[in-house]
């Protein structure tokens, strides 16, 4: 069958408008990038790390069961959850479900987001769904993390848009000498993070960040919008001679239940 022109543009058209919508809607939310990054120098005994952050989670679907099913897979030393998780008390039962898809014997450890802040989600019902996981929520705390012979510290942030962060008071009795692990939503809050470790003689091993969704929405590259806290970081790694920031993409969406330029990912880290 021959096209004319103006048929040819027609179906052009159409067919490009059926990619934008069949990506927008399923294989950049559905389908998870997963990205390693071995920072772990010259340790010979790594410790394995998967990031979830932004998971945004009001039913289970099938992305959150091919998540879980990944991490079993891998089996990681412990997973850091930089807040997002849930966005309201009602999503509590879906969060309990989630982690319950996940061999319980991996340690989890979560900060709060911008949307458990806002949502007034109860923090002991919280604390509760991640203690029955094996997993600990901190709050502008640090965390002796052990495992494989070797410690690590875990700092725990507050959310910068609806909390108070305090990168401070948090690093106050932790032992300088161990490597440390900075779980902190809002990647805005790097600068006062890279300006404690230099007045307190920390070097942060690794900063985990979220909240930008890497965009979300992005047209060649650069995001149409980014909520307030991403500061000028959208996604993957910022390095300076302080520390280095990593700032995942995240599993969900807010808003609209759409992303393109900006998949849906997850991070394996080795320490």
């Amino acid at each position: 069958m021959k096209f004319n022109r103006r048929q040819f543009i027609l179906k052009l058209i159409l067919g490009s408008i059926s990619f934008v919508v069949l990506d927008s809607f399923w294989l950049e939310t559905y389908f998870v990038e997963w990205t390693e990054h071995d920072i772990s120098e010259k340790e010979s005994n790594k410790i394995k790390a998967i990031h979830l952050t932004d998971l945004h989670l009001h039913s289970i679907k099938s992305v959150h069961r091919s998540i879980a099913d990944r991490i079993n897979e891998e089996l990681p030393d412990v997973i850091f959850f930089t807040g997002d998780s849930i966005e309201r008390n009602k999503h509590l039962p879906v969060l309990h479900d989630f982690l319950g898809l996940i061999n319980v014997n991996i340690p989890k450890i979560a900060i709060l987001g911008n949307k458990e802040s806002s949502g007034r989600v109860e923090l002991q019902k919280l604390k509760d769904i991640y203690g029955h996981h094996n997993g600990i929520l901190l709050i502008n705390e640090a965390y002796l993390f052990k495992t494989k012979n070797r410690e690590i510290n875990i700092i725990g942030l507050d959310d910068l848009v609806h909390g108070h962060p305090d990168f401070k008071k948090s690093t106050e009795d932790i032992d300088k000498s161990l490597p440390t692990v900075v779980l902190n939503h809002c990647p805005a809050y790097r600068e006062q993070i890279d300006l404690v470790s230099v007045e307190q003689e920390i070097k942060p091993k690794l900063i985990l960040s979220g909240h930008t969704h890497g965009g979300q929405v992005t047209f060649f590259g650069r995001p149409f919008f980014t909520p307030y806290g991403s500061g000028s970081y959208v996604k993957g790694w910022y390095n300076n001679e302080i520390s280095q920031m990593y700032v995942s993409k995240g599993i969900g969406t807010t808003i609209y239940p759409i992303r393109f330029g900006a998949r849906a990912e997850a991070s394996i880290f080795y320490l």
